[in-house]
């Protein structure tokens, strides 16, 4: 078990190294071939960051373990957005750009939706719907693109001092960003065939299943460059950034890694009963609630982000006692089911209230 563990935690500091190698050396190459930073910033940022979960559920989708691939993907994306999210605004209330709210916040609820759909019609991700997510990816990755032309120059230029990176424009560091870049590729190889095997030990040995260690553990620790991104960017107060790499990572996330995942895996993604009846719609409300969140004056306040701590807490307690077969379960259960639907809807009222008061203060003027 020694040896377990510190392979599991060797699996994870490869991957974070991995991403942060892959990142840099990415993102000087991009600037270097005339690439803006807020273009960086949308795209080799905001997903490259997701990369330890494309190297993690790639590999358990090729190595048959179904519950890891698809369980690290809904962890990771209920992490990002109640754990990530909720912390990031406690420190500091997270302001919300009016693109995240218009466009990339509602991408999100529908990529959410459309996995839902494609899983819960046959309980499988084919090969075929994995085609159809990573097709959407590249509709996307194009459209941000063209987007990212009409930002105003605020927003260039504060991805600018984030991302922009003064080097020279020679082959000397061309191929050094390259090399960068080839050893992130095989940190993240390797991790993640550590972490995966680690996690499928860790599994036996506790007598719980792959999908729990995949919602729990696993979606955890491939979510740590999220975490340091998203949590320095709200203490220098970048709160835009914070919000955006967090929608960006989870679009990706469905679109990118599982769409990969199906694509690559001998056979169909097999979805459990137990994800398509709770896990999966627990991801879906986990972009849901961000709507009337991020509407109500385009930011994340404080109460907000403890709000959003308290369902992590909730979602991953209620997997532990589902895990164990506690007799608390009923209980989670009762209140889980009163709770979510109720603060939902208040979140959507005081949006609605906010909307109306808008109307009204426009009319009067």
């Amino acid at each position: 078990m020694v040896l377990t563990i510190f392979l599991f935690i060797g699996g994870l500091a490869a991957l974070a190294v991995g991403a942060e190698a892959m990142v840099r050396g990415a993102s000087r190459l991009a600037l270097i071939l005339g690439i803006s930073p807020l273009v960086i910033g949308l795209t080799i940022v905001a997903f490259g960051t997701s990369s330890p979960e494309v190297a993690v559920s790639v590999q358990s989708a090729l190595a048959g373990q179904a519950d890891i691939s698809i369980g690290n993907v809904i962890g990771s994306n209920v992490f990002n957005v109640f754990f990530i999210l909720g912390v990031a605004a406690m420190i500091r209330p997270i302001s919300i750009a009016e693109q995240l709210i218009r466009l990339d916040a509602p991408i999100m609820v529908g990529v959410s939706l459309l996995t839902y759909l494609l899983a819960a019609m046959d309980g499988f991700l084919s090969r075929l719907d994995g085609a159809i997510l990573f097709g959407l990816l590249i509709a996307y990755i194009i459209f941000s693109l063209i987007k990212s032309r009409a930002e105003t120059k605020e927003v260039q230029d504060e991805y600018s001092e984030e991302y922009a990176v003064k080097e020279p424009k020679n082959g000397k560091s061309i191929a050094k960003n390259l090399a960068l870049v080839g050893a992130g590729l095989a940190m993240l190889a390797l991790g993640s065939n550590w972490l995966v095997e680690a996690s499928v030990t860790f599994a036996k040995a506790l007598g719980v299943s792959e999908l729990v260690i995949g919602l729990t553990i696993v979606a955890a620790g491939t979510s740590l460059p999220e975490v340091a991104t998203s949590i320095i960017a709200a203490l220098k107060g970048e709160g835009d950034i914070s919000a955006g790499n967090v929608v960006g990572s989870n679009i990706f996330n469905l679109l990118g890694v599982l769409g990969i995942a199906a694509l690559v895996a001998p056979e169909s993604i097999a979805v459990s009963r137990q994800v398509l009846t709770f896990d999966l719609p627990v991801a879906v409300f986990a972009a849901l609630v961000t709507l009337p969140v991020f509407f109500v004056d385009n930011n994340i306040s404080r109460l907000e982000g403890l709000l959003f701590f308290i369902y992590f807490a909730a979602y991953n307690a209620y997997v532990v006692t589902r895990a164990m077969s506690s007799p608390m379960l009923g209980i989670f259960n009762a209140v889980l089911t009163a709770y979510v639907p109720l603060t939902f809807f208040l979140l959507l009222a005081l949006a609605l209230r906010h909307h109306m008061k808008q109307v009204a203060e426009s009319k009067t003027k």
